[in-house]
């Protein structure tokens, strides 16, 4: 297999932090970017149409991951069998886990799309999203619930990328795209006076760029992911790992985007100035969760390329490093949190009320510390999702899942928005129990299995 690919960052033999930061900085970069879709709306919505529709957003924002969540997470699994394939400098089954990822892709964001269209405003009803704002927060969650395929699309594209070492030129496209959704949120907001439903819409076209721009950067540079006629015969060996991997990783997309449905309907139930306070803190929180699913993500292709190679002793190095890593960052987050929230959550709302200031600024106080816990829950996961492990995985996002029906039904209604501020912590401590345990007696880790089946 040719492996000479620009930016390319050598996983298999490169120093092992070294490689980890350069092939995460870019993941780094274009979460920042990515964010900005979405913080950029809501930005301009706070400012320019008030706390109600900022609120409308924020409402419907769990409906959006739960829709989106499981074809990206079939995305990320699809990707993570390619690098393994990389890894294993096996070109034939590379082409077939592309064409076969393509496949897969298409035929899940058809499901997805038809079925938002007839769940949308009855998940919204069901979920008591206040009469006053549930007609803006439809209007803009059914225009990113139809384009679906764009969004899996550009994911696909930007994983592909990313599992045969390419974390640089998904970020580019995507900054290009990024400045364009800021012009056309302000254009289709302040000018032509669209409404949510026009930063919807600018969010769309962006990320339709970026698929565009992937893909022709893939047919020039990239030759290596373009499969063949043949390699869209359907194998039973390889759909089936695909669809084991793939699944997998949609599920618990899907449970965990499950679990953010049940604490949005406690949350909904707290008032729309509430909802609009968690929505500006929560998109702080992301933005500053970043530096962790940036280093989760580079873990996850540099365990899957090395369990292709055989590499054991690279992995169990990378993830001790990762967590040093975590550690540092968490410290550094939870100073700037301490010293910086209320005008931060300011900066994000355009809100004066206090009550918008004070309970997002208390919520990233409160979880900054817990940082260090994601950024160890994540870079597990993804480690046992590139080792191939299918179900462990999926039984952390069940255990969020139920952890946020129990709080949403019996802490948030007693102990108000403070329960909604502990939830996720909480949480994450059980699921980081689990997936340590789980990685520690995991058979490769242990030494007791030898190199990757590929072959299926």
């Amino acid at each position: 297999m040719t492996r000479r690919l620009q930016f390319k960052v050598d996983l298999i033999h490169g120093p092992i932090f070294q490689s980890l930061l350069f092939f995460a900085i870019p993941l780094f970069f274009s979460n920042v970017f990515q964010q900005l879709y979405n913080t950029v709306d809501t930005m301009i919505v706070g400012h320019a149409l008030g706390d109600l529709s900022l609120a409308a957003i924020g409402s419907c924002a769990a409906i959006y991951d739960l829709l989106i969540g499981f074809a990206l997470g079939i995305g990320n699994g699809l990707a993570i069998v390619t690098a393994r394939s990389y890894g294993a400098d096996d070109t034939e089954l590379l082409k077939k886990s592309v064409a076969a990822s393509i496949v897969i892709g298409l035929l899940t964001s058809l499901v997805l799309t038809v079925g938002a269209e007839v769940i949308l405003m009855p998940l919204l009803k069901m979920l008591d999203t206040p009469p006053e704002i549930i007609a803006e927060a439809f209007s803009y969650i059914s225009v990113i619930t139809r384009f679906t395929l764009v969004m899996f699309a550009y994911n696909l594209c930007a994983g592909l990328l990313r599992a045969i070492g390419n974390s640089f030129m998904p970020l580019v496209f995507l900054v290009l795209s990024s400045c364009l959704n800021i012009g056309l949120d302000l254009f289709f907001i302040t000018q032509l006076h669209m409404g949510v439903g026009g930063a919807a819409v600018a969010t769309v076209i962006a990320q339709g760029i970026s698929v565009v721009l992937c893909l022709i950067y893939i047919l020039k540079k990239a030759p290596v992911l373009i499969p063949q006629r043949r390699h869209f015969k359907i194998e039973r060996g390889i759909y089936a790992e695909m669809l084991g991997q793939g699944l997998s990783m949609g599920f618990m997309g899907s449970i965990v985007a499950a679990g953010s449905v049940v604490l949005q309907y406690g949350i909904n139930n707290l008032g729309t100035l509430v909802i609009a306070g968690h929505t500006a803190a929560r998109k702080l929180f992301m933005f500053f969760n970043m530096p962790f699913s940036a280093m989760a993500m580079a873990i996850s292709t540099f365990v899957s390329q090395n369990r292709g190679a055989d590499q054991r002793t690279r992995i169990l190095k990378a993830m001790r490093c990762a967590v040093l890593y975590d550690i540092a960052m968490a410290a550094g987050v939870t100073v700037i949190l301490l010293l910086f929230a209320p005008a931060l959550v300011q900066l994000i709302s355009g809100s004066q009320e206090a009550v918008v200031l004070n309970n997002g600024a208390l919520y990233l106080r409160v979880v900054g510390p817990f940082y260090a816990v994601l950024g160890v829950l994540l870079e597990t996961r993804y480690a046992l999702q590139g080792l191939g492990a299918k179900m462990i995985p999926l039984v952390s996002s069940v255990i969020e899942l139920l952890g946020k029906i129990v709080f949403a039904f019996v802490f948030i209604p007693r102990f108000q928005y403070l329960a909604v501020i502990f939830c996720e912590p909480v949480i994450w401590c059980l699921m980081t129990a689990q997936l340590i345990y789980a990685y520690a007696t995991h058979p490769y880790i242990r030494g007791k299995k030898g190199k990757a089946e590929l072959s299926v």
